[in-house]
């Protein structure tokens, strides 16, 4: 490692869900307090915090950074800062943190990702999310996220093959990965049949999307610490950060290939060429399957299959748990949930406790290597992490 690398030393996951009992504020303070007792630290400790939150109107804590500090009184007069980046704002305050650390500001940083949603209707959250697209061009406008996904599942059919096969057998995959996550949202096994097919209890949100197309409405937070190559040999568990990745594409729709998936395949590429590894390098990864069409575009733009060919990592068993990669073992956004502010946290802290022999999620193996994706708006925001353990 580099003498400006960075490391995950501790990390905290509240349950995914519908979360009556608790506000925002009452997610980032058992987040961050969870944090603090896994590292085992004063928080008086910690340099700085940082917060993905994404909001849109969702609840009505418009300021919500220094709510970290509520915590513990030692977080008091820490610099708080909150990171948006659409459905990557957790990935975007990961990334903060580490920058703050490699430009010799900081030592030991908290990153906490919180997102409260379930207190608004369907529609509402909808509504919100949409404000994360194109809102100078009045067709697009008028596009919910389902609609946009669903127009890339379109596309897709006329000038590959009809994806909802491979979109169902997604869905099947990480409901059967949550069943082994205490924290995910909706355990509960999913068939490819039920997945495949149109029924009352499945019916037709955005044609071609059925209801297990997409992810969850969900309330959550997660946190993980970061530390500078000198403090972290103080931790007894610690995780390199290999290397990370933004990515950021033009937002108009109408001026991209949806397909091409541009953003995603280059934060991806650039990340394991900065590690200095390969794909076949990577024990398990968790990528952003906020749709099902998206994780099917992900195997592709990370090179697990020829273009217009994603179904090949399904059907040949790569991306399956006990796969050459599998892929979402927590779940995914799809099962495991998707409170839009903690999702790319919750991505590190989970991987974190998969390289540290802490699973949540399935795991029939001692992984050494971790591919995270997180992605905010259509392609627009794309993050990527290449993690690895250090064992002693």
């Amino acid at each position: 490692m580099s003498a400006n690398s960075v490391s995950i030393v501790a990390s905290a996951h509240t349950s995914f869900g519908r979360l009556s009992q608790h506000t925002l504020e009452s997610l980032i303070v058992e987040a961050t307090q969870s944090a603090l007792r896994d590292a085992k630290i004063d928080a008086s400790d910690v340099d700085a915090v940082f917060l993905g939150h994404f909001n849109s109107g969702m609840v009505p804590d418009g300021f919500p950074a220094s709510l970290i500090l509520q915590a513990d009184p030692g977080l008091r007069y820490k610099p708080a800062m909150r990171c948006e980046n659409a459905c990557a704002s957790g990935s975007a305050a990961v990334q903060a943190g580490i920058n703050l650390i490699q430009g010799g500001q900081a030592e030991l940083v908290l990153v906490v990702g919180a997102e409260k949603m379930t207190s608004n209707s369907t529609a509402e959250v909808t509504r919100s999310l949409a404000g994360a697209g194109y809102q100078n061009d009045v067709e697009e406008a008028k596009l919910s996220f389902p609609q946009v996904f669903a127009i890339a599942a379109q596309q897709y059919s006329s000038r590959f093959r009809d994806p909802l096969p491979a979109m169902a057998s997604i869905a099947a995959k990480n409901h059967a990965n949550a069943l082994t996550n205490p924290l995910a949202q909706m355990r509960r096994e999913m068939t490819f049949e039920h997945c495949n097919a149109v029924s009352e209890s499945n019916p037709l949100i955005a044609p071609p999307l059925r209801l297990t197309d997409c992810s969850l409405i969900s309330d959550g937070a997660a946190a993980i610490l970061l530390a500078s190559e000198s403090r972290a040999k103080s931790f007894a568990k610690e995780v390199a950060i290999r290397s990370h990745a933004l990515v950021s594409d033009i937002l108009p729709l109408r001026q991209r290939d949806l397909l091409a998936f541009e953003g995603p395949r280059l934060a991806i590429a650039t990340a394991l060429e900065r590690a200095g590894m390969s794909l076949s390098d990577m024990d398990f990864a968790e990528v952003h399957d906020c749709f099902t069409i998206a994780e099917l575009l992900i195997y592709e733009a990370m090179g697990l299959a020829p273009v217009g060919q994603g179904h090949l990592a399904l059907e040949e068993g790569i991306v399956q748990a006990g796969g050459r990669l599998p892929v979402n073992l927590s779940g995914g956004l799809k099962a495991k949930g998707h409170p839009v502010g903690a999702t790319g946290v919750s991505m590190h802290a989970l991987a974190f406790r998969q390289l540290t022999g802490d699973p949540i999620g399935v795991s029939a193996y001692e992984p050494e290597t971790a591919l995270l994706f997180n992605m905010g708006g259509m392609g627009v925001a794309n993050y990527a992490t290449v993690l690895e353990a250090r064992r002693v």
